[in-house]
Formats: structure tokens, C-alpha cells, sequence
């Protein structure tokens, strides 16, 4: 059946505090330390992580986080604890697998070059940029004592097999050990005696400023030392040096298990196996084409290596054979690691993983397994891919550079230049004996002091950190007095489609024709070519100025001659606007206390030049309108699928919309999965789909009702040997859901006991029924001694069956049961339901009279 959304209790009240939601079938039940071959998973696309179970190769929890979707999110996770690093917002949060609550978050720079790693109870943040290795609280992700530092440049920062931090420093050319501290009894405390973090060894592994790669061992460290293509192996104190061949970079998985280790080369799609003991290398190539490899990862006595650009796993054996191909639903990044005996394969971008056993054995896994009741949302269309990364380079030429002659000077622009990858820093303008150098943002020069009646042509070439690139030359001009008149006047308007309409009066040619009129668009340090018109007016189209910026125009006059004008006066000043853009990180989420209620949020839409005034919110065709980034809409249907649509509205008028699907909470569904017994009790276990509510659940039968826990309850204080039916009910702001389940209470009995004493009539005491006289083991319809009320006798060691107990007659059986005396008598199965005193009756299982109800 489909899961659903599963509340626990107060964690549901912590998640929900942490942005985090609980999906799936029997989470609460799932919610245990790690320990059980499972790994947790990161699904981009549905800010989700789902825990994998390795044996069974099946999803059991999910967790959702809705403020992380399309972020990348690092996992770190051991058998107890699991620590997530959203990269984009640098958020961390420490959860903990016992109980599904988050114990502590923290900031960290966002980005990559901070990394979070684990082992056991030992948490670290390391800080590759700064040279900082910090020990941290897993349980409140505070500092623990005094971090190591390192220059600035570190990389590396995993645990070995023994529990050794590694840290590799190119700028030394060394790799280091780092160890943790106890931890405190309490978060709050000081860690025991002040200890810090230690750096325990230092190796030297390469030259200085050499770039290192780093991949911890089951016992040591590997470094690949990318600039003299080596890998140092650092095991029990001992160094071993093994020289590669390699055409390109290689690269290292964060973790090797097993004694080889694999160094990956993506550019010729090679991997060279390193051995332990001897150094020997073995080469393998991967099939296929590109250079997107993933490091291959050690495993089981094979290598397996995924290939991005296609979603495939190739697998080798020892030899380097290729031995199995799995092939991907889907391209984009593929996480390869070892955990709990078995190699977990995650496609963050991808709805499929693949668990893959110490046989060999793989299986893929849904992780978008059990989602919330009633299916799930319209699919998330596939992210765009990556854009190629750029080839750094000089810069390309210039383009349209124009040139437009004055008297004894000319007006030189252009249009920007391709950067290829690196910054323009500056461009070149070269001509009539002259070089000018002026800022990128500058791109427009008067070059002066010509000579009239003589042609000059310019050339213009940009600079970045690569260097010089090619110059493009203008067209020739010739200086003259005889120059058109600039225009008198310029104005200036910001239209809302985005565009900037720039007019002015015809302006006199003194005697030539006007051929055109070029405009000049200038802001704060800015000053560059806008556009050319032959008519008095210029439409400047939307997005060839930035939004929201000031900018004023002069334009200049050029005749059929080539000619131009003086720049005439500024224009007044604009901002170009346009409709705001999307609103961003848009999230539905359902009102768990209340039914027919979703509420929205978003981040707030770029304003593309005027202020966003209002957003329009339209759930289920139910549109309102706030000036706050959300709101709750009620008003709904229970367990409805609705669709959520933000626009926001500056002046320019309603930009695009951003939507999304959500669903109001619906009344709890309850599955039972199971259910037992004691003589007086009956314990029912269950999963409840809380509908996206918060659940309440309490179980009922034979009169009495007990509330808890939403997996398992227990009720109390029934009669043994009885058929029940327990009506097991789930409670939410939506309404209740019920499941029965019919469960009879084990019997409980008691022998008969009466044992003959040593003297005289002691002797027979116990041997048979004395009619109108007392001895043990006689049974009565009421609860006393009354002779016209006996039922029969009990011979010792008869076997009865119980049911219940009730206050009656004080009876003592002397020496014939152990001086046992009571006023209980217990009702028993003989000739139907009558009554025995407990004096003379021994209850099997420890003879406890108060697991027995009362009567």
C-alpha cells in the first residue's frame, strides 16, 4: 500500500521547527540508530533524503527539507548520528537516528571548501580555505576545545579506519593525523580537562606548493601528488612512493576500502590500480567517451566506476575485466559510498539509487518510495544541465567598434568583448600615433588633438588575466570643421515592457546630410555606446540596461560624410524596469492543525527596477493578495491536491508566475500490522498515514481505552482467555480513522493444591472430598465457605482454568499450601464459571494474583 505522512509525536514538533517533515510507511518504528546495513540518501529534486536499507534494498523513512530543494546537501552520517551541509545556504543540522530529532544546527561559510565528516561520536568541520580544523559537539555542534590550524590551502579531511582525521598541506608538501578530543558528559560541559583536537603525525609526501589529493585508508592515507603524477601511501607509519603515468590530472575517492587503491584519470578514462605491498600498477580504461568519470571506488574486491554524462557503473574485478555494466536512468552526479557491508549508489538528481552487496548483487531502489497519500505531485521537470565549463583564454576582439570624426578629434566606441572565461580587466584604443587604456566599463573615448582634412583609422583590443587579445579596427574618418550640430535637447523615458525610449529634435547638418544619430548611454562609472538610429528616437530594448541602475544619454549628430557632432546636453535621468521576475523558492506546505489550510512561503522575486507592491496568490482559483513573502489559505477541501501560483506586481505590472502543489490535510488512516497477547492484556501494533496532520492515537476494548504512542498501544486489565476486538483510532484536525483487530487473551490456570500433612488426620487431609466438612481444593459458586453453595471438589494437582478474582471469605490453608491466606478467591472454569480461594490455588507463571482482573 502507499505511505503516507507519519507525525511522531513531539519530534514531528522539532522537525517542523527545522523545516523538516517525516514521510513514508512506519517511520516511527524505523526511526532507530543506522546500525541495520541502511544509508541515507539526498534527492535533490525532492529535497528529500530517504533512508535505504542495504538487505532489503527498500526505502523506510524519509525525511523532507523543503528549504534545500535543487541545493546540493552533504551527508555525513554513522551508525547513530547523521549531519547534513547544505551547500548553498551553508546551513548545518545534526539529527539524531534514535529518535528522528535534530539536536543542533550551525553556520558555516556557504559553498564548497568547508567539509563535515564523522566517526563514531567525533564530529569536525573542516575549513579548507582557512586552514581550520575545528572538533565540534555532534550532540549541540559546538566547539570542542581548541581547533588545529594549518596554513590556508588545506584539502583532504576524511577519517581512516582507525579513527584518524587526515589532513593533506600542499603548501608544505606534507599530509597529517589529526585525533579528537573526549567529548563533555553533557553538550553543555567542557570537554574532559580542556582537551582539544591533536595533530598526532606528520608526513612529508611531496614537494612544496605541489597539488594533493586525498583518500583516507581502512589503516592510513593515500596522497595523490597531481603535480610529479605519485602516489604516497602512508600505512603504520611507513611511507611507500609509486610513480604514475598519467596524461591529465587523476583524482581519489574520499575513502579507499580494502589494500589497492584506484586513481582515477577522467580526461583518458583510465584508472591505475595501486597495491599494497609491492606498489605494482595495473591500468584499466572505461568504456565509453568524455571526461566526466566519477573517482572509482573500492569495493568487495572490485573497482566501480560511474560515468556522469550517462548515468552508468561499470564494474571491474581485480584484473582490471570488465565484469558487469549498470546502466542509468538519468545523467548528473553519482555518489559512490561503502557503508554497513555493502556499496550504496545515489543518483542525487535522479528519483533511482542502487545497493550493491559483498556478492556483487545489485539492486535499485525507488527512493521516492511511500509517498504522501493520494500520489505525488506533477514530476519536477529534469534540471538544465550543467554549462560547460568555460576555456579560460585571452580575450576576444571588440565588437562593432565605430569610429566618427569631429573637428580635430574623433569619437571612438565599441561593444563588449568575449571574455572567454576571464575577466576583462581593461581595453586598448590605438590610432593616430596615440594609445589610450580605459576600464571595461568604458567604452567610448574622444581622441583629440587631429589633424583636419587627414583619415585616421582606430584600432580597439581588451585585456584580461591571460593577456592581450585581437584588436578589431574601425572604419576611417577624417576630421573636419565642417560638423553637424548636436541635437538641442534629450530626453529620456523608462517604459514598463523593459525598454528605454530615448528622443530628440532633429538637429541642423550645416549644409550636409544627417545620416544617423549614435547615443550614448551613461551611469555610475559607465559610459558606453547604446545604440545607433537614423530617426530622432532610439528604442533601447529590455535587458540591454541593467534594471534598477541610473542612467542619462547624449547623442551625437554623423553626416553622410562621417562627420559627427559635439556630445549634445544629458539627458535626464532614467531607471529602466520591467515586470518583476518569478517569485523563488516557492513551498506549499500543509497546516497540520488545521483542515482545508495550506500555507505558502517564498523568497522575494527580483524587483527588475521598481519595488514589488503586492504578490497575487492563487490556491485552488482562490486568488488573494499580500504584501508579505506568505500566506495561509483555508477554505479548502480535507485530503485535497491543490495547486499553489505566485505572481509578484511592482509598476511595470505581474511578472511570470511560480507554482507548485500542496495538499490540505486529510483524516488519518490507520493499518494494523500486528498484534499479541499476554493472559490479561492485548498489545496492537500499527502504522497510521497521519494525512500531513498531526496525529493523536488511542486503542479500545472490553470497556477500557489507552492513548500513546502511533505505532504500538497496549490494553490492560482484561480477562484472560477472552476473545477481543481492539478498535485502534487516529485522530487529526481533519477527522479520525479507525482499524479493528480481533485478538484473544492467553489463558491463565492455576493447580489445585493441597498436600497432606504428617500427623494423624493430616495424613489424609488432602485425599478426598469430606462432605459438610472443610478440607482444600473445594469450589463454591459464591466467594465463601457456604456448604449449600459448594459446586464440587478440586483433586490436588487439577489443572483449572482462571479468569478473574474478587474479595470474599478470609481462608487459610495451614500447613496443606505453605500457610497461604487470603481473601481472594479466583473464578475458575468448572462446571461452568465459579469460585476457588486463591489459599488453595498456585496461579502457573509465579502465582502473582494481581495479573488476574478483577472480577
Amino acid at each position: 500500500m502507499r505511505g503516507g505522512l507519519v507525525t511522531i509525536g513531539t519530534v514531528a514538533a522539532l522537525l517542523a521547527a527545522m523545516g523538516l517533515t517525516v514521510l513514508g510507511l512506519g517511520a516511527a518504528d524505523n526511526a532507530v540508530a543506522n546500525y541495520d546495513a541502511s544509508s541515507w540518501l539526498w534527492s535533490t529534486a525532492r529535497s528529500e533524503l530517504a533512508r535505504v536499507n542495504g538487505v532489503t534494498a527498500r526505502v523506510d523513512t524519509r525525511l523532507e527539507i523543503p528549504g534545500a530543494r535543487r541545493h546540493p546537501v552533504q551527508v555525513t552520517q554513522t551508525d547513530r548520528l547523521l549531519i547534513l551541509r547544505d551547500l548553498k545556504t551553508g546551513q548545518v543540522s545534526s539529527l539524531d537516528l534514535a529518535t528522528l530529532q535534530i539536536t543542533a544546527t550551525t553556520r558555516t561559510t556557504p559553498g564548497l571548501g568547508v567539509n563535515v565528516v564523522l566517526h563514531e561520536d567525533a564530529a569536525f568541520v573542516v575549513d579548507a580555505v582557512q586552514g581550520i580544523v575545528r572538533q565540534l559537539d555532534p550532540r549541540s555542534l559546538t566547539p570542542v576545545g581548541e581547533p588545529v590550524r594549518y596554513p590556508p590551502g588545506i584539502t583532504g579531511g576524511a577519517f581512516d579506519g582507525e579513527g584518524k582525521l587526515w589532513i593533506a598541506i600542499p603548501s608544505e608538501g606534507t599530509v597529517s593525523a589529526v585525533t579528537a578530543a573526549d567529548l563533555p558528559a553533557t553538550p553543555d560541559a567542557e570537554a574532559t580537562g580542556g582537551l582539544s583536537p591533536k595533530q598526532v603525525e606528520t608526513y612529508t609526501v611531496a614537494e612544496p606548493s605541489h597539488e594533493l589529493v586525498v583518500s583516507t585508508l581502512d589503516d592510513g592515507v593515500a596522497v595523490l601528488d597531481r603535480t610529479s603524477a605519485s602516489l604516497v601511501t602512508v600505512r603504520a607509519g611507513t611511507t611507500r612512493r609509486t610513480a604514475l603515468t598519467m596524461a591529465a590530472a587523476g583524482t581519489l575517492p574520499a575513502r579507499t576500502s580494502g589494500p589497492a587503491v584506484p586513481v582515477t584519470v577522467s580526461g583518458d578514462r583510465r584508472v591505475h590500480v595501486v597495491a599494497d605491498g609491492d606498489g605494482e600498477v595495473r591500468q584499466f580504461t572505461v568504456p565509453g567517451a568524455g571526461d566526466r568519470l566519477s573517482p572509482a571506488v573500492a569495493w568487495a574486491g572490485r573497482f566501480y566506476c560511474a560515468d556522469e554524462a550517462s548515468g552508468t557503473v561499470y564494474a571491474f574485478d581485480g584484473a582490471g575485466q570488465l565484469v558487469d555494466t549498470v546502466a542509468g536512468r538519468g545523467t548528473g552526479p553519482l555518489e559512490l559510498e561503502v557503508r554497513e557491508n555493502h556499496l550504496f549508489i545515489n543518483a542525487p538528481d535522479s528519483s533511482t539509487a542502487r545497493v550493491v552487496d559483498d556478492k556483487h548483487q545489485i539492486r535499485e531502489v525507488n527512493k521516492y518510495a511511500n509517498d504522501v497519500l493520494g500520489g505525488d505531485p506533477p514530476p519536477a521537470p529534469p534540471p538544465p544541465p550543467p554549462p560547460k565549463k568555460p576555456k579560460v583564454g585571452k580575450p576576444g576582439a571588440p565588437r562593432s567598434v565605430t569610429a566618427a570624426a569631429g573637428n580635430a578629434q574623433a569619437r571612438v566606441s565599441w561593444r563588449p568583448a568575449a571574455a572567454n572565461g576571464a575577466e576583462i580587466t581593461r581595453y586598448v584604443v590605438e590610432g593616430a600615433g596615440q594609445k589610450h587604456e580605459v576600464g571595461a566599463n568604458q567604452r567610448a573615448i574622444e581622441i583629440k588633438g587631429l589633424t583636419n582634412g587627414e583619415t585616421y583609422t582606430f584600432s580597439v583590443h581588451a585585456v584580461n588575466a591571460k593577456g592581450e587579445g585581437p584588436a578589431r579596427r574601425s572604419n576611417p574618418v577624417t576630421p573636419t570643421a565642417a560638423v553637424p550640430d548636436p541635437p538641442a535637447s534629450v530626453t529620456a523615458e523608462a517604459r514598463p515592457d523593459g525598454t528605454v525610449l530615448v528622443k530628440w529634435p532633429a538637429a541642423n547638418g550645416q549644409g550636409n546630410t544627417i545620416a544617423k544619430y549614435a547615443v550614448t548611454a551613461t551611469s555610475a562609472g559607465t559610459n558606453a555606446p547604446a545604440g545607433e538610429s537614423a530617426k530622432t528616437e532610439l528604442v533601447i530594448p529590455a535587458g540591454e540596461l541593467e534594471y534598477g541602475t541610473q542612467y542619462a544619454f547624449t547623442v551625437v549628430t554623423v553626416n553622410d560624410k562621417g562627420a559627427g557632432s559635439a556630445a549634445s546636453p544629458m539627458s535626464n535621468t532614467v531607471v529602466p524596469f520591467a515586470p518583476p521576475g518569478q517569485p523563488v523558492e516557492l513551498r506549499a506546505s500543509t497546516v497540520a492543525d488545521r483542515p482545508g489550510t495550506i500555507a505558502v512561503q517564498w523568497s522575494p522575486a527580483v524587483d527588475n527596477g521598481r519595488p514589488v507592491t503586492k504578490y497575487l496568490v492563487d490556491v485552488a482559483g482562490k486568488v488573494s493578495e499580500v504584501t508579505d513573502t506568505q500566506t495561509t489559505v483555508g477554505g479548502l477541501g480535507d485530503g485535497q491536491n491543490v495547486l499553489v501560483k505566485v505572481k509578484a506586481v511592482n509598476e511595470a505590472g505581474p511578472g511570470p508566475e511560480a507554482s507548485v502543489t500542496a495538499r490540505t490535510v486529510a483524516p488519518p488512516k490507520v493499518t494494523v500490522t500486528g498484534s499479541s497477547a499476554t493472559a490479561t492484556s492485548v498489545t496492537v501494533t500499527f502504522t497510521v498515514d497521519a494525512g500531513g496532520g498531526q496525529a493523536t492515537c488511542t486503542a479500545a476494548t472490553g470497556g477500557t481505552s489507552v492513548s500513546g504512542s502511533c505505532s504500538s498501544l497496549r490494553v490492560t486489565g482484561l480477562t484472560p482467555g477472552t476473545a477481543y476486538t481492539v478498535t485502534v483510532t487516529a485522530s487529526n484536525a481533519a477527522g479520525k480513522g479507525t482499524a479493528t483487530r480481533a485478538q484473544t487473551t492467553d489463558a491463565l490456570y492455576g493447580i489445585a493444591t493441597c498436600n497432606n500433612g504428617p500427623d494423624g488426620d493430616q495424613r489424609t487431609y488432602c485425599d478426598a472430598e469430606i462432605p459438610n466438612k472443610r478440607n482444600g481444593n473445594e469450589i463454591f459458586r459464591v466467594p465463601r465457605q457456604d456448604n449449600d453453595q459448594q459446586e464440587g471438589w478440586a483433586r490436588p494437582g487439577t489443572r483449572l482454568k482462571a479468569y478473574c478474582k474478587v474479595r470474599g471469605e478470609n481462608v487459610d490453608s495451614w500447613i496443606y499450601n505453605n500457610q497461604k491466606q487470603s481473601t481472594w478467591w479466583v473464578q475458575v472454569e468448572y462446571s461452568g464459571r465459579n469460585y476457588i480461594p486463591w489459599a488453595w490455588l498456585n496461579l502457573e507463571g509465579g502465582d502473582d494474583i494481581n495479573v488476574l482482573p478483577t472480577c
